[in-house]
């Protein structure tokens, strides 16, 4: 049986951004249809649209959060509060581990330059840094989340 680290690896190997691996390692678990799942995510990765702003598996992370909750408690107001506290302690936790959330800093390039790419693939990155992240990622989810 694959855990979700393995599924989410799986699906970023096979073209899902890291938002998208993340989601998808958690949607069928938590009854979310895939396809709307990984339609919400799609536009999240590189650091949201290729921004290289906040980490994609960081983002996704959020998702799960927010899926997680809103299955767990009836009132919005405490849906909202409960994914706030945890978006929270898991950027505390993630931040331990890397420094940054940042995608351009975690990836030490600009993922919109010709060079940047070549930067990507020449050293390897999707696998040294966005895996890492997307792990990291997902460790820090099944430490927070008790079903």
């Amino acid at each position: 049986m694959k855990t979700k680290v393995d599924k989410a690896i799986e699906s970023f190997r096979s073209g899902l951004n890291c938002s998208q691996s993340v989601v998808n390692a958690y949607a069928e678990e938590m009854n979310v249809d895939n396809e709307f799942a990984m339609s919400v995510s799609c536009g999240f990765g590189g650091g949201m649209g290729r921004l290289q702003e906040t980490c994609g598996a960081v983002t996704g992370a959020f998702m799960v959060f927010g899926i997680y909750n809103c299955k767990k408690f009836n009132d919005n107001k405490e849906r909202k509060s409960k994914t706030y506290e945890m978006v929270q302690r898991f950027s505390h936790k993630f931040k331990a581990i890397h420094g940054v959330m940042d995608c351009r800093t975690l990836m030490n390039c600009d993922l919109n330059t010709e060079e940047g790419m070549r930067y990507v693939v020449e050293n390897n990155i999707h696998e040294k840094v966005c895996e890492k992240c997307i792990k990291d990622s997902i460790g820090i989810i099944e430490e927070m989340i008790k079903y």
